[in-house]
């Protein structure tokens, strides 16, 4: 994978190691824990049971930083603009109508300053990684830019400029609805077939370094055909990641099921593509047959509880998927929410309400809620990126969340009470340093370059609603 020189020019070089008196391995709490990385950022060794050394930089509360699986950055400059009620029943329907109008009229310099916003903010809450669905490619009168990955190398750009790491996923998007219906005109700018998506791909591979990956996304099934994701994947490169928004509406399955006598789920799982690249985003309206062939496949269920919520798309069948073994992941989709510790509550909050009963995400081997869910949605945040991130371990990236030890909620606490009462316990923001790379990009709750960032995103702000 290449190296980029300018890959960190926004940031100081750090000390490159860190004293944890608690870090969450892979094998659980351990205490003293030293952990080393190279100019890379990627951690070199993880040594518990030590002793801080004279000046080393000391943190007593150290956990993985999280990936955000699935992420529309322009949609952040929506977020509270969409809930006013219409003259009819609003739906996630109603909502895409008003996203397509808004989506028109953003310019490459506003969607990098809109980018760079969510990102710091992804980042101060404990994201360290983000999983971008792009599908903004054209220009507003449905024309590709001179340099075709235009927009999406802007949403790079952003990733860089504000330090977190970023997994492209150019979107497939040929179609309106199942029977491949065209386009409607105010989805102009989302337009892609086969060749262009590979041509993007193409285009966007020389961005490939320790923090960036490009993969793909069809966009849905109602958006891409069977026949052009399997194109696509026989010319993409093994082990990249393939994304996709599936079953997210009762509407879609219906839809799918007269198009072509199955459900969205089923249609996939017997195109027999699915496997662990893939993550099903959303995946709300699963049939159990569906639930257990999607834990089979090994691939990720990306769960956007918040979004789900807002957009009134439904629940997850998370016991089912628990117990079948599937691997699930979150993210914060349009961004209505761009914390992970509200997407992780908000998914149990939501299986209790549903069920009327209480702790719901656990298993025999892991009891505790919290942990269930924050070391889960590590491992499948990890997995849909395709890059080596999740866990404090050798060889994988440095990326770390310290915790504010000094807050009431995390003073004299036992290990095992640490995730509970993080996810469990309130809105305050309890990450205090944010490492990326090894990179301190959030320094007392603060990006680094906040004020820039907002400045920039305020003048941006401005011209959209002026339009």
């Amino acid at each position: 994978m290449s190296q980029h020189h300018q890959l960190y020019q926004h940031f100081p070089q750090n000390p490159q190691s860190l004293f944890a008196q608690h870090a969450l391995l892979p094998q659980g709490w351990m205490k003293n824990v030293r952990l080393q990385w190279d100019q890379a950022g990627n951690l070199t060794a993880v040594t518990p049971d030590t002793i801080a050394v004279s000046g080393e930089t000391q943190a007593t509360w150290v956990v993985p930083g999280m990936s955000n699986l699935h992420s529309h950055a322009f949609q952040r400059a929506m977020a509270g603009m969409t809930e006013i009620a219409g003259d009819s029943k609003d739906s996630f329907w109603t909502w895409r109508d008003l996203m397509y109008r808004y989506a028109l009229h953003i310019t490459p310099g506003q969607i990098q300053a809109i980018a760079a916003q969510l990102y710091a903010e992804c980042l101060r809450h404990g994201y360290t990684g983000v999983c971008e669905f792009h599908y903004l490619h054209r220009d507003p009168a449905g024309a590709f830019y001179a340099r075709p990955e235009e927009m999406a190398a802007r949403v790079i750009a952003a990733a860089h400029q504000t330090g977190i790491g970023i997994t492209m996923l150019p979107v497939l998007y040929s179609y309106a609805d199942f029977g491949a219906q065209p386009l409607r005109d105010d989805q102009r700018r989302f337009s892609t077939g086969v060749d262009d998506i590979l041509r993007l791909v193409n285009a966007l591979e020389s961005q490939r370094d320790w923090q960036t990956e490009i993969g793909v996304a069809p966009h849905s099934l109602r958006a891409a055909s069977i026949a052009q994701i399997q194109e696509v994947l026989r010319v993409l490169p093994d082990r990249r990641p393939v994304h996709i928004h599936i079953a997210e509406q009762v509407r879609e399955v219906d839809a799918c099921l007269a198009a072509t006598g199955k459900r969205p789920v089923e249609l996939l799982a017997d195109s027999g593509m699915l496997d662990q690249r893939w993550c099903l985003v959303h995946a709300t309206h699963m049939n159990k047959d569906e639930v257990r062939a999607v834990a089979a496949s090994g691939a990720v269920a990306g769960i956007c509880t918040t979004t789900e919520g807002n957009l009134g798309d439904g629940f997850f069948d998370l016991p089912d998927y628990i117990e079948a073994g599937g691997c699930i992941g979150i993210g914060s989709d349009s961004h209505v929410s761009q914390s992970p510790v509200e997407e992780l509550r908000w998914l149990e909050y939501g299986q209790r309400l549903r069920l009327q009963a209480r702790n719901v995400a656990s298993h025999q081997q892991q009891r505790r809620v919290g942990d269930f869910l924050w070391q889960a949605a590590l491992q499948g945040g990890a997995q849909a990126s395709g890059r080596k991130v999740g866990q404090l371990s050798s060889g994988y990236r440095a990326d770390m969340l310290v915790l504010d030890a000094t807050h009431p909620n995390l003073t004299g606490l036992h290990c095992d009470e640490l995730l509970n009462t993080w996810i469990f316990s309130g809105n305050d923001n309890l990450v205090r340093h944010v490492y990326v790379g090894g990179r301190q990009v959030i320094v007392d709750g603060r990006h680094i370059q906040q004020a820039s960032i907002q400045s920039a995103y305020a003048d941006c702000m401005r011209e959209l609603r002026s339009l």
